[in-house]
């Protein structure tokens, strides 16, 4: 019988026997490691809408299972790595649970008046967070603005939708407001940067497409031009070294048309650094049309699954499971091209889809954290994405190389049977092997082997998640 190690000990018979094979069973497939895709930026969450402070103990978690939950985000010894941060920028009056407090919640007296900001060195609790993630070795922080103040808007809030007033298309007896909105979102960067953290990229917008209940601003594609050059002037002269980001449209296919009018005006593209889209109204099917993807990048910036439970499971077909995560990992950086992949919440209160649940003085993580995990802890900012191919359809592959030399390769089996990969690398090394399906959690196991002539031999866990670190290996 097939022993698996595992960190020194070896797995339960059951799940060793899983791994076991036969030569019928194993599927043939190569890497290219010098054939290179995208640059990866990194993997990121948001603890938005107050859910930093609930992470730092306003409901109770005391101060050292907040420790544990921020190793769980950020460690790339105890957790995921994540290497991404999206702050939320906010347009509320108050500060009530859910809400985001503007750093200007009163009307200054009209778009020309000299501002009145206000600022609490806090961010509902978002600048601890930003601190924490910084010492972590945190360098990418994305604010994203869900709308401006209600004042700036021609419907007098900032929830509910609305548009900015100035932007073709409005008639507000207040004026343009377009620059002041624009030097607002610069100086929330400066605060930021009093508290020592550089806010890298910057959004002025989230799901333009939607009006909710809640903090929500519209914007058409030729909107969102029309603002870009606004925006792009006032965040030069600031000094600041910012990325622009637009549009973090709801679906995938529905940020097309905002990237589309971005790339077809010269002035426009040439301020924006970053396409961002949401898999929710529609999942990633295909690359954003970009034409100089070296130049442009694209992220998923924003998602989490469906649900109305709180859900703990790697794989139970309830399409909120951590195998749907994985899976979505997947596609978003194969079949999407995409150069960064973002989680929505990463921990949050109830019934959430984030990835681990606040509850008091406890906590409790989803394998939708693993999921995660098994990518962000291993494929490191700055990492290409290289070919890789597997004959087994049942078999999902992707491969990486890290600046540091270090390679990943990534296998989802999405099959209901162990089985064996057998792939050509080019130049094997050493190599780990970490497992992560119903009974693991990225757990290291001996279920891989590499051999000359650049073979490597991976035994496959059924639906499961296997994590291949070439040379380097941790």
């Amino acid at each position: 019988m097939l022993t698996v190690v595992l960190c020194g000990g070896t797995l339960p018979a059951q799940a060793a026997a899983t791994t076991a094979t036969t030569a019928a069973d194993t599927t043939t497939g190569r890497v290219d490691f010098s054939a290179r895709a995208q640059t990866i930026d990194g993997f990121g969450f948001s603890q938005a809408f107050q859910r930093a402070a609930v992470m730092r103990g306003a409901r109770g978690l005391p101060p050292a299972k907040q420790r544990e939950v921020l190793d769980l985000l950020l460690s790339r010894q105890k957790g995921a790595g994540l290497s991404i941060l999206r702050l939320g920028i906010g347009s509320s009056a108050d500060d009530v649970y859910d809400h985001m407090r503007s750093i200007q919640p009163v009307d200054p007296g009209g778009p020309d008046a000299p501002p009145k900001y206000v600022w609490d060195g806090d961010d509902g609790g978002q600048v601890w967070l930003a601190k924490e993630a910084k010492a972590y070795g945190v360098k990418r922080f994305y604010a994203d603005a869900w709308s401006a103040p209600g004042y700036m808007k021609d419907n007098g809030t900032d929830s509910n939708g609305g548009t900015l007033c100035g932007l073709a298309g409005t008639n507000c007896a207040s004026g343009d407001w377009r620059r002041a909105y624009a030097n607002y979102l610069v100086q929330y960067a400066k605060f930021y940067r009093k508290e020592g953290i550089a806010i890298t990229d910057l959004g002025f917008t989230n799901e333009p497409d939607l009006t909710v209940s809640y903090a929500s601003m519209r914007f058409t594609p030729a909107q969102a031009v029309e603002f870009t050059k606004v925006l792009g002037p006032v965040v030069r002269r600031s000094g600041l070294p910012m990325r622009l980001a637009c549009c973090d449209v709801a679906g995938w296919k529905e940020q097309r048309p905002y990237t589309e009018a971005i790339e077809a005006d010269p002035q426009a593209r040439r301020w924006i650094a970053t396409y961002t889209g949401h898999p929710y109204v529609s999942p990633v099917t295909e690359p954003q049309p970009v034409a100089d993807q070296r130049r442009r990048h694209v992220w998923m910036s924003e998602w989490s699954p469906n649900g109305t439970t709180w859900n703990e499971n790697w794989d139970d077909g309830s399409g909120y499971d951590g195998f749907t995560v994985a899976e979505d990992v997947h596609r978003t950086l194969t079949t999407g091209n995409a150069n960064a992949y973002v989680y929505w919440f990463g921990a949050s209160l109830g019934t959430t889809r984030g990835l681990i649940q606040l509850d008091g003085e406890n906590y409790r993580v989803s394998k939708r954290l693993w999921a995660v995990a098994a990518y962000s802890r291993f494929i490191r900012p700055g990492a290409a994405r290289v070919a890789a191919s597997v004959a087994d359809p049942a078999l999902k592959i992707s491969a990486f190389r890290n600046r540091d030399g270090s390679r990943v390769v990534q296998i989802l089996n999405s099959g209901t049977t162990a089985t064996r990969a057998d792939l050509s690398i080019g130049r094997a090394g050493r190599a780990a092997a970490y497992l992560t399906d119903t009974a693991h959690s990225l757990e290291r196991t001996g279920a891989v082997t590499t051999g000359p002539g650049g073979r490597l031999t991976a035994r496959l866990a059924p639906r499961s998640l296997t994590t291949i670190v070439l040379d380097g290996a941790r």
